[in-house]
């Protein structure tokens, strides 16, 4: 079992297995060779399908043993099958190791193939398993020969001012924030690496941005969208309040003949808590809105890097949307996790650690949590502060899907497939704080995204535009037409999607607009870092150089095709679009044409745990539990009945943060 171990709790700690010793190695060496495990000393390769592609190992034995185990290619997902790396392309370990790493390690440390998996990468662990049990074969022998157990001492009790369960986004920075205010924190994650659904995200973080938008014009019929929002008629005192602020901003934007981007915290508030049908707690939605920009600068103060341009994310509905630099949620995990290393006095990370239950004292204050290590042995960690759950959604757990999926928006979703890692988003956090007396919100509001991959529904292997490039795509069903606007709400596209053949329907995007980047450059990668080459002999994308040669490949009539097209670049003139599409830039004309395919599937729990505006855990008469915090994906009242692209990051940063400063503040 992994062990990120620091001075804080190193008392408190077992040793990992990455500490065994040369000689411990060599007494495993003499078992597998005294109970028949003969090889010919030399070098042996193998390769064997992984998650991604082919996962190729070198092993080398001298003298009967395993003398080293080497994975020499791999394309495995960063921080889950393969190493997580920072910009600069260096391994981060202290989050845990992927099984690239972790998996030849105790293969040599043990002399056995029978070695425990990485936790929440089964399948690239298995992957490197097998191809090191070809390798024993090819050097002559039995792998039933390698196959002795070791013992793993149990986990033994920990404590800590802060304990946080979960350790994605929110987790870290609640982490992060909590010990910037001088409290020690232990990190609890159940997967053998930090990291979370966060780490597979498409990494966009929407917030209101001057000198970025600056660079925007704004167009009248994005104009439209905030005149009909200031003509509604208010449901509450608050929701007037909000709407008069607004129109006082727009009032004073249009006296100055201004042609930029206007947006405010106050207009991407009122959008995103009218767009999330007013159903949040709008209250929450300031918290989130108004403090976004702040949780921006403060990432980039700890070292994120985003894109110099701004765009409209997937669902977004405004041009606010900023892109990371780095592969999906890479850039997040491994700013945190560099920030964590500089922090090692006040920061321990467990990794492949559960937690099972809540600690509550007396009087019912939570002091810590009940936790397993990878082998089953329980362990308790304390908490003298608090402890902060961030422990993610439930849209992996089809059983509780099922269960909530009581709004009447979706129908039966049990066959629909998921964008989150299965070994994330179980909604464990929020069973845990239902039996603390926790009270719910929202549970019943689920969001689908129309991003997943036909494959396995995860949110891989496509091209940038597809993620953070609205502007310059449309989206065509099997029969080559178009059947929803493409900057419009994501349940309204899953919705529409859902209703086309097979479930299915193309991003169509062509060799224009200035997001464009050319597929023949060796370069080119995907939003999650494949060549393009990849992405077509793997059946993610087509590829044409004339439209009706694209008609051709997906199945569809050329000329209706065309006129799809040719009806669309009639709609980038006028502005005026049969789907009521709002955002234009660029006209389809020119090849190379890409069809990337894609499905809706459950990606994102609106409901979880009730919290106040300052992440207190409230029970069922609004009281906050003490000691109990909650931050992510794991919390309720924040998005109501549609999350807007690009806001679940910002909710990770922004509560997360502000987590880690209130269990501080409230303990002093």
């Amino acid at each position: 079992m992994k062990r990120i171990w620091q001075p804080l709790l190193a008392a408190a700690l077992s040793i990992s297995m990455a500490a065994c010793s040369s000689a411990s190695t060599a007494s495993s060496a003499s078992t597998a060779a005294s109970a028949g495990g003969t090889v010919k000393d030399g070098t042996y390769t193998a390769s064997k399908q992984g998650m991604n592609d082919q996962v190729e190992v070198s092993v080398e034995f001298a003298s009967g043993a395993i003398k080293s185990v080497e994975v020499t290619k791999e394309s495995e997902t960063p921080g889950v099958g393969g190493p997580l790396k920072d910009s600069d392309g260096s391994v981060i370990e202290n989050g845990g190791l992927s099984p690239i790493e972790a998996i030849p390690q105790r293969i040599v440390e043990e002399q056995s193939v029978n070695v425990d998996s990485v936790t929440g990468a089964t399948i690239t662990s298995a992957t490197i398993i097998s191809a090191v049990k070809d390798c024993i074969e090819q050097a002559g022998g039995n792998t039933d020969d390698w196959q002795s157990e070791h013992t793993h001492e149990a986990q033994k009790d920990i404590s800590a001012d802060v304990v946080v369960l979960g350790g994605g986004g929110a987790g870290l920075a609640a982490a992060v924030s909590a010990a910037e205010q001088g409290a020690t924190v232990a990190v609890i994650e159940k997967n053998g690496e930090v990291g979370g659904d966060t780490l597979v995200c498409g990494a966009i973080y929407n917030t209101p941005d001057e000198a970025l938008q600056a660079e925007v014009t704004m167009t009248d019929a994005v104009k439209a969208k905030i005149e009909e929002a200031l003509a509604e008629d208010p449901i509450s005192d608050e929701h007037a309040s909000l709407q008069a602020e607004v129109q006082k901003q727009w009032n004073e934007y249009k006296a100055a003949g201004r042609t930029d981007l206007f947006d405010s915290k106050e207009w991407y508030a009122l959008q995103t808590w009218i767009n999330g049908d007013k159903v949040a707690n709008l209250d929450l939605v300031k918290v989130l809105c108004y403090n976004a920009y702040d949780g921006l600068q403060w990432i980039e103060g700890l070292g994120m890097k985003f894109s110099d341009k701004i765009g409209q994310g997937a669902g977004s509905l405004w041009q606010r949307t900023h892109t990371s630099t780095m592969q999906m949620g890479t850039g997040f995990i491994s700013t945190y996790l560099k920030n964590i290393a500089d922090m090692s006095d006040k920061i321990t990370i467990l990794t492949e650690s559960t937690a099972e239950s809540l600690v509550q004292d007396a009087d019912g204050k939570v002091t810590g949590a009940v936790c397993k290590d990878v082998h089953g042995n329980e362990f308790t960690a304390s908490a003298a502060k608090g402890v902060i759950l961030t422990t993610g959604g439930f849209a992996a757990n089809a059983k509780m899907v099922q269960e909530y999926n009581t709004s009447g928006k979706w129908q039966d979703l049990s066959k629909t497939m998921t964008t989150n890692r299965t070994s994330c988003s179980q909604g464990d956090g929020i069973t845990m704080a239902l039996a603390a007396g926790a009270s719910l919100t929202d549970m019943e509001q689920i969001q689908l995204l129309y991003l997943g991959n036909t494959r396995d529904g995860q949110l891989t292997k496509y091209p940038p535009r597809v993620v953070n490039g609205t502007d310059q795509v449309i989206f065509i069903n099997k029969n080559g037409e178009r059947f929803v606007r493409e900057d419009g709400r994501r349940d309204e596209i899953c919705l529409a999607v859902l209703q086309q053949p097979d479930g299915v329907f193309y991003f169509l995007e062509s060799g224009d607009g200035e997001g464009y980047k050319d597929i023949t450059d060796p370069e080119w990668r995907s939003a999650d870092g494949f060549t393009f080459q990849y992405l077509l002999d793997n059946g993610y994308v087509l590829q044409a150089d004339t439209l009706a040669e694209m008609a051709e490949k997906i199945g569809c009539d050329a000329e209706t095709l065309q006129k799809t097209v040719d009806t669309f670049n009639a709609s980038v003139d006028s502005g005026d679009d049969e789907y009521g599409r709002q955002l234009f830039s660029t006209k389809l004309e020119d090849g190379p044409w890409v069809a990337t395919a894609r499905q809706a599937c459950v990606h994102h729990t609106m409901g979880g745990v009730t919290i106040d505006t300052s992440t207190r855990v409230l029970d069922e008469s609004g009281n906050p539990i003490q000691g109990l915090y909650a931050a992510g994906e794991v919390t309720g009242g924040i998005h109501g009945g549609n999350r807007l692209g690009g806001n679940a990051v910002v909710d990770t940063v922004v509560f997360g943060k502000l987590a880690g400063e209130t269990v501080t503040a409230d303990a002093k």
